[in-house]
């Protein structure tokens, strides 16, 4: 029986001005799979997730997560989507004045009305998951660079989203903390039958967590389909990447 997409993407355009830097993209994201969205500077991978997440509106084309059409919600009803969908940031995004655990706290205070004492039991369960349970009363200053990242992955997590999106986040981390950071994703991944969208360049990253693979060049899909066929796919650019790891 075939799989039916969570997030589904027909014929979408996204422009900056005049300049179109998304041009007829088509994919479907499937559940509980990690997509990883690949290519070169200024492909398009940015505004791609952006897009999704209306933190850009697309000029054109067709949106649809958890089967509902997105791109002409009005934003009570969007805020309801948003809310089943956690997002890890490239620098983490922590706010240095305020605690790990209130990090953390941030999203379950906005959009739940839940009592202060189920807050706390969520955060240390949140904070448990990635590692950190020692480190709620720290300022993020106090952490490392992958301690950091796993900081912003628990408050990503902290509402149990049905999707999460990771905007490069194994950057300058090392190999060992790089695949550290990749092993808990898997974990979290299978844990929470969540389904993860991921924007990276890394490729023993790519090859240790990635189900699909969206290629895109240029603004437009230049690949999709499962890791396994995107490894033998005879694609020059796609075919360069795999083999030497870095985009020409």
């Amino acid at each position: 029986m075939k799989k039916e997409a969570i997030i589904s993407v027909k014929n979408l355009v996204a422009k900056y001005g005049e300049a179109t830097v998304l041009s007829d993209v088509t994919v479907d994201i499937f559940p509980q799979e990690i997509t990883v969205i690949l290519g070169g500077s200024g492909c398009g991978k940015t505004t791609f997730i952006k897009n999704i997440l209306r933190l850009y509106q697309p000029y054109s084309g067709s949106i649809s997560i958890f089967g509902k059409e997105v791109t002409q919600m009005d934003e009570v009803e969007f805020d309801s989507i948003l809310s089943r969908i956690g997002m890890l940031f490239q620098n983490g995004a922590l706010l240095n004045s305020i605690s790990v655990a209130e990090n953390v706290s941030i999203p379950l205070e906005q959009h739940t009305d839940l009592p202060r004492t189920i807050i706390d039991k969520i955060i240390r369960v949140k904070l448990d998951l990635v590692n950190l349970g020692k480190a709620e009363n720290l300022s993020p200053s106090e952490l490392s660079g992958g301690m950091k990242k796993r900081a912003a992955l628990a408050r990503a997590i902290a509402l149990d989203p049905d999707i999460l999106v990771c905007d490069e986040p194994s950057a300058g981390l090392d190999p060992l903390t790089s695949a550290a950071l990749d092993n808990l994703i898997l974990k979290l991944k299978k844990l929470l039958k969540m389904t993860i969208i991921i924007v990276t360049h890394e490729l023993a990253s790519i090859h240790r967590i990635a189900d699909r693979i969206i290629f895109l060049d240029q603004g437009k899909v230049l690949f999709t389909g499962t890791l396994k066929e995107a490894k033998k796919t005879k694609i020059p650019e796609v075919e360069t990447f795999f083999r030497v790891g870095k985009f020409e």
